[in-house]
């Protein structure tokens, strides 16, 4: 989607008032600095053309609920006007939200809109304003990330209510760290001030995250962008955050500036505004010259009124259908994609079962042969594979350390999804394999967790990969009252006195991220009571369902 506004979205650490005062204070210095130069003074004398062709409007509203603050500015140029808008807004018991947007509105409706340039209001107001996204710091220019700052980085880069993406830099190796940022990291992001949250990595830094970020990692030069809710234990993820090599940015510095600030622009305007902003009316203004001074002149005002607001009404709708033409097309692209990755896993899949058919075959012909140890683990000579979910959850009874708690409903419903029978399989391997581990813990033989058991486990034991293995949900999911309570599951008194526990600990079955089922469980006292299953079924909700 192309970006043909650009739109700043942050809360303030300071209150209304005082976030209010530095909004006025800065959109005063930047009408009358240069180049624009425009008589601010007009606004207090009554006028509200501060220039030839130019019109600056405020309004605001006080209430018990809320209050909110509106300057807007309309520059009258050749084929349209330039319209920027700044809120400042608070709602009770809510930080301070600031709004920057700023828009072409061409004169033929038919025409495109100019797109917008990041205006220099925002860094002036960045700069003084403590800007957040979440828990970030949002600014103008990136901030440099030590390696003390590394694991508070990483939170941010996983927090799924993040809105802004994270713009991170490395450093070539051997390059010096000051003049690279100073020379080309500054220009390079200089376009993304209020789009994004901008680092640098130290080179101590840099080593540090792309040891804990696997398949997230950014190094010798190259510019990563994060969307919110990385996951970093999952391989497939690594491909939403897109990377810029080191050689675009040296090479062809102008290019790799235009692409850097495609996505920046266009997450800033598909994502809805917070419920505080979205509830600000559409601004009504008049002349402010002898108002009220005829009835005629009051209804001619409340006449320009309502064109205004009917002409603010045609343009809002027309940019709402390019957008949802554009997120139509795009979900289409997605929906494509995700599926030919299903396929394309499900048939990866079924040749790697069909190899651990035939490996297990050899074994068990070994074991006949009386070659016991050249098989490297006793073999399991048990029934074939269940081909269903019923199955399944009828099988799970025969394993007496491992024990279903969930509702069954859940599970039984993904007998009728379209990739029902490759999850059949997997959910299958997870289950020996949890069996394995509860059985090796009861024996004394499992002195860890069940991802890290899988890492580790004897030769012949069922496994899955360590990767499909989730130990624990996101912040976010666990102080999520609503979301806390979908994942916890009924356990024995035993094993804890309320009877349920929250099993945040996970698998992934199958492939994709939101399409694939979980499987919720409790390995906490797997010792003495083995493996809890409180769920098998769709994925639970969070920010991404």
């Amino acid at each position: 989607m192309d970006a043909r506004r650009y739109r700043m979205v942050v809360t303030s650490q300071a209150d209304y008032v005082r976030t209010g005062a530095l909004v006025d204070e800065q959109l005063r210095h930047w009408l009358s600095g240069p180049p624009k130069g425009y008589d601010v003074d007009a606004f207090v004398e009554g006028r509200n053309e501060i220039a030839q062709g130019v019109t600056l409007d405020h309004d605001s509203v006080t209430a018990a609920t809320g209050t909110y603050g509106r300057w807007r500015l309309r520059e009258t140029a050749r084929g349209g006007t330039w319209q920027t808008t700044v809120v400042t807004r608070q709602i009770t018991d809510e930080p301070t939200w600031v709004q920057l947007d700023v828009e072409h509105l061409p004169d033929n409706p038919d025409a495109p809109p100019v797109p917008a340039k990041t205006p220099r209001l925002a860094k002036n107001l960045l700069d003084v304003l403590d800007a957040r996204d979440g828990g970030a710091d949002v600014t103008a220019m990136p901030q440099v990330v030590e390696a003390e700052d590394v694991e508070s980085v990483i939170d941010e880069l996983c927090d799924t209510d993040r809105r802004l993406p994270v713009v991170m830099a490395s450093t070539p190796n051997g390059a010096d760290f000051d003049t690279w940022l100073e020379e080309t990291v500054d220009p390079l992001v200089r376009p993304l001030a209020g789009l994004a949250v901008l680092y640098v990595l130290t080179p101590e830094a840099e080593s540090l995250l792309n040891r804990q970020l696997v398949y997230h990692r950014v190094y010798n030069g190259g510019v990563r962008t994060y969307l919110p809710g990385v996951d970093p234990a999952w391989p497939a993820d690594g491909q939403r955050h897109r990377v810029m090599s080191r050689r675009l940015i040296t090479e062809r510095p102008p290019q790799a500036r235009r692409i850097l600030a495609q996505l920046p622009q266009s997450l800033a305007t598909r994502l809805p505004l917070p419920d505080a902003l979205d509830s600000v009316p559409v601004m009504r203004t008049r002349t402010r010259d002898g108002m009220g001074s005829s009835e005629l002149e009051r209804l001619r005002d409340e006449n320009d009124v309502l064109h205004e607001i009917l002409e603010e009404a045609g343009r809002e709708q027309r940019v709402r259908a390019d957008e949802i033409r554009d997120l139509k097309r795009e979900l289409r692209q997605a929906e494509t994609t995700e599926t030919e990755l299903v396929v394309d896993h499900d048939e990866q899949y079924k040749e790697l079962h069909k190899a651990r058919t035939q490996v297990r075959e050899l074994q068990k012909r070994l074991v006949e042969l009386g070659s016991a140890e050249q098989a490297y683990a006793p073999v399991d000579l048990s029934a074939d594979a269940p081909t269903s979910f019923a199955e399944i959850l009828d099988r799970i009874k025969a394993m007496p350390r491992v024990h279903f708690t969930g509702r069954e409903k859940y599970t039984l419903d993904l007998d009728d999804q379209a990739y029902g029978s490759s999850w059949v399989r997997m959910a299958w391997d997870a289950l020996l394999a949890l069996r394995d581990f509860a059985d090796a813990s009861a024996g004394g033989k499992a002195n860890s967790d069940f991802k890290q058991w899988c890492a580790d486990a004897p030769e012949g034991s069922h496994v899955i990969s360590p990767r499909k293995i989730v130990r624990a949900e996101s912040k976010t999911v666990k102080t999520n009252s609503d979301w806390r309570r979908e994942r916890t599951f009924p356990v024995p008194d035993g094993v804890h006195r309320d009877g349920k526990i929250f099993m945040g600990a996970h698998l992934r079955i199958g492939g994709g991220n939101t399409i694939a089922p979980r499987l919720h469980y409790y390995d906490g006292a797997c010792a003495e009571h083995g493996v809890f299953i409180g769920y098998i079924g769709p994925h639970l909700t969070n920010t991404m369902t």
